[in-house]
């Protein structure tokens, strides 16, 4: 913790030195302001800057406007709330439409932040409309069998995005046409009958062309939209690559939660009860990585990892943070907010960000903010606002042991499976528990001050005295 503390302030001088550049003309403002909004001593100062509250249930969605200047969230109590996040205020409130939770909102690019598209666990793919005199109308668009956690938004496109759901289907959309594309069902490479469960896609963002998908098994799969559209053979399902590291191929025990892109074209990947993964361009293992060969994948360089969390009871996402994609950023169940250097994968923070489980991260399109969501009912907003470096918690030491114990335990065991819905519910009465049980004793909003230790959950036996037979651990999401 001393050397990091040591690190930030090599950092802080870097800093000052680059406000000096500004200041005699020798580095543009807008060059400035990205080298500072990616220094380590920004990093080191981030702190909550405030909490949005509205909805009445889980905030499972949070996403900025392309602008930066509005935050969009996504709830449980299906509704949709458009935030002056700045001032903390609400905007604009309204249904989204659809009848359970809600997963994804985002806002259509280039429409004046008039078109926000939503998916949720009734499978259904809605848009809504926002009109001058404040009336939203929503219309159904889309829809799948099964649960929708994620869409993606093709960079730039006010009308073209993608969705994939639990029913393994992958869908395109352009709102100037009536009805969406159906592009393929994604099976197993093992099994050309078992449908894969879509937890995430995401679209490369310097080539629009490429779009990955991650869910119920071990392999992110790379698809190329043209191959799909010129190839009128019943093979589209075939991916252009897949990436998996080589401890877990084949080995058909954790599955993805969460993919997302850098700038540089890096697929950064979530596992269910085990790592993070940053994986390059040259790491791919073939369209099909069941019949490779094992000496192929030991010519593969290993991805880097990042450690420390834990993504075992919910669909957590995964994020870079930084104005080039500087570091890696997760929620985990403990109920921090993990920061990661992204190159060599050095824990950087952890920061207080829900009582339960932070799942949602979404950092912000231009400067160093960030906000972040879970089983919580608020949205927390972090900003580089704290008057002193920020370490490592005392307890981080503790924190990340018990993580790592309640991964080996939950692995040594057989594990019970249930849907992710009965895992929500679960959740709920969880924090509805623990509610009750904190009514009389000081308000919850002091434990995110700058000298607080990090948020604690302990995994072992005595930290399941009260509620044992409600505790969310026991549950996995597959």
């Amino acid at each position: 913790m001393d050397a990091a503390v040591e690190t930030a302030g090599g950092r802080k001088a870097s800093c000052f030195l680059e406000v000096g550049r500004r200041e005699i003309g020798s580095s543009s403002p807008r060059a400035s302001s990205r080298r500072i909004s990616g220094s380590e001593h920004i990093v080191m100062r981030m702190t909550q800057y405030g909490k949005l509250r509205g909805h009445d249930g889980c905030v499972n969605t949070v996403s900025f406007n392309p602008a930066g200047d509005l935050l969009v969230s996504g709830s449980d109590d299906t509704n949709i709330i458009l935030w002056d996040w700045l001032a903390k205020t609400k905007k604009l409130v309204y249904p989204s439409g659809h009848h359970e939770n809600v997963f994804h909102a985002r806002v259509m690019p280039f429409t004046d932040d008039s078109t926000i598209v939503t998916v949720a666990a009734d499978g259904q793919v809605r848009v809504g409309r926002l009109k001058e005199d404040g009336e939203v109308t929503t219309k159904l668009v889309g829809e799948h069998d099964s649960r929708v956690h994620k869409m993606a938004i093709e960079p730039g496109s006010p009308y073209i995005f993608y969705s994939c759901g639990e029913d393994g289907l992958v869908q395109h959309f352009d709102l100037r046409n009536d009805s969406a594309t159906r592009l393929f069902t994604c099976y197993s490479f093992l099994n050309d009958r078992r449908r894969l469960r879509l937890n995430s896609i995401v679209i490369d963002p310097q080539n629009p062309y490429y779009f990955s998908i991650g869910g119920s098994d071990e392999y992110v799969r790379l698809y190329d939209m043209r191959r799909i559209q010129l190839d009128d053979s019943r093979n589209i399902n075939q991916p252009v690559d897949t990436f998996c590291p080589k401890h877990l191929i084949k080995s058909g025990k954790v599955h993805i939660t969460s993919i997302a892109y850098s700038y540089a074209r890096e697929i950064l990947v979530s596992y269910n009860d085990e790592l993070v993964y940053l994986f390059q361009n040259n790491m791919g293992l073939g369209p099909n990585p069941v019949v490779a060969q094992p000496e192929f994948f030991d010519m593969l360089d290993q991805p880097q990892a990042y450690s420390g969390h834990r993504n075992y009871r919910t669909v957590k996402g995964v994020s870079f943070f930084g104005p080039n994609d500087e570091y890696v950023v997760s929620g985990s169940d403990c109920g921090n907010v993990f920061i990661w250097r992204k190159k060599g994968g050095e824990l950087m923070r952890m920061m207080n960000g829900d009582k339960s489980v932070v799942n949602c991260i979404e950092p912000h399109p231009h400067f160093p903010f960030m906000a972040t969501s879970g089983i919580d009912k608020t949205v927390k907003l972090w900003t580089p606002a704290a008057k002193k470096v920020l370490p490592l918690p005392k307890n981080a030491k503790e924190i990340i042991a018990s993580n790592e114990r309640g991964r080996e335990v939950d692995a040594s065991r057989a594990e019970v499976t249930l849907p992710s819905d009965v895992i929500m519910h679960v959740l709920r009465l969880h924090r509805r528990q623990s509610e009750l049980h904190r009514e009389n004793e000081p308000a919850a909003e002091d434990f995110a001050s700058d000298d607080d230790e990090a948020f604690y959950i302990g995994f072992g036996n005595a930290d399941r005295d009260q509620g044992e037979n409600s505790d969310p651990r026991e549950c996995i999401v597959t």
